[in-house]
């Protein structure tokens, strides 16, 4: 018996193609780094450790499935076929999280009602148009990758799916806590008129918009829970619903990075029109901050235009962490 059928892990290497047993290795070497950098608060500790984690163990933890066939115990994101589904979930430990909250768009929600609780719109409802063109250029790599992606052989469905990764998310226009560069004073906004903004805003954007009506609904139920003084569910949706979202969301973004899902031609495609978005997303942040800026007479702190764009909402974690390093002497 050679020993290495005990260790199915290693075996499974010398047995699959050689570009995925490489790609095996590479991957959990960069999940091993993404627990550093997550660690040493580098990159987001919340998603950067889960999915470090995540990912060097579902590349490592290859089995033989059959005696011709590899795969994992963690999930089965390409399944589609309901009686393969319902065999599935008592298999692997992560398929009922994956196809109960992921598939239907619930940890969306959960994680969208932690950061309406979080989240002060007071800079919202002081400068509206400020805000509006912050996040219509924050919006550049939605616009830009659509085209790119009809053009990569994608129908009009799947473009529009992954150009929205690079999407802005209005809570995080708001979250932002920028002050390198001074601002203009302002009015305070008392929590009765952010109360019945939210009101309003949720109602109306339901009306307009019914396909996103969980996302609106759980957005601003969290800020109503947060201006209504309601602490114990403040607490709760925030230290209970989204922090338990984030863990789950970057567990989940670890196990999906498994080396022949991600070299799948059309999950890679996927990957990087992913990526694209982001970082156009995040330049058209920037220049709108910078238009902002020069239109204010420099009365305005640019850093704020990254903090439109999405990531929950790591972009303006980020933009914060390097405007409090300019100010550090």
């Amino acid at each position: 018996m050679n020993i290495l059928d005990i260790f199915q892990g290693i075996s499974t290497l010398f047995v699959q193609e050689p570009k995925i047993a490489i790609f095996r290795i590479v991957l959990v070497v960069l999940g091993i780094f993404l627990v550093y950098l997550g660690t040493k608060g580098t990159l987001e500790p919340l998603i950067m450790i889960p999915m470090g984690f995540g990912m060097s163990a579902v590349n490592a933890g290859v089995l033989f499935l059959t005696s011709s066939t590899t795969g994992t115990i963690f999930i089965d994101p390409m399944l589609s076929d309901t009686d393969a589904l319902m065999n599935i979930l008592q298999i692997d430990f992560l398929q009922p999280i994956y196809t109960f909250m992921f598939s239907n768009g619930l940890i969306a929600c959960i994680v969208f009602m932690g950061i309406g609780v979080i989240t002060d719109i007071g800079f919202l409802l002081r400068y509206p148009f400020t805000s509006m063109l912050i996040a219509m250029f924050a919006e550049l790599g939605t616009v830009l990758t659509f085209p790119i992606a009809t053009a990569m052989g994608l129908n009009y469905g799947e473009a529009a799916a992954v150009s929205l990764i690079g999407g802005a998310d209005g809570p995080m226009v708001l979250y932002a806590r920028a002050a390198a560069v001074k601002t203009s004073k302002f009015h305070n906004i008392s929590s009765r008129e952010k109360l019945i903004f939210a009101v309003i805003a949720n109602t109306l954007l339901c009306f307009l918009f019914p396909v996103a009506a969980p996302l609106f609904l759980s957005f601003f139920i969290g800020i109503a829970v947060r201006e209504s003084g309601l602490d114990k569910y403040a607490k709760l949706i925030e230290h209970g619903f989204l922090y338990t979202g984030t863990f789950f969301l970057g567990l989940m973004l670890g196990v999906l990075c498994e080396a022949s899902t991600i070299l799948n031609p059309k999950v890679l495609t996927l990957l990087v029109l992913g990526m694209l978005s982001l970082l156009i997303s995040g330049i058209g942040g920037i220049l709108g901050g910078y238009i902002v800026y020069f239109a204010n007479k420099k009365n305005f702190n640019p850093v704020i235009g990254i903090a439109g764009v999405s990531c929950v909402p790591t972009t303006a974690k980020v933009a914060q962490k390097e405007v409090h390093k300019a100010k550090s002497p």
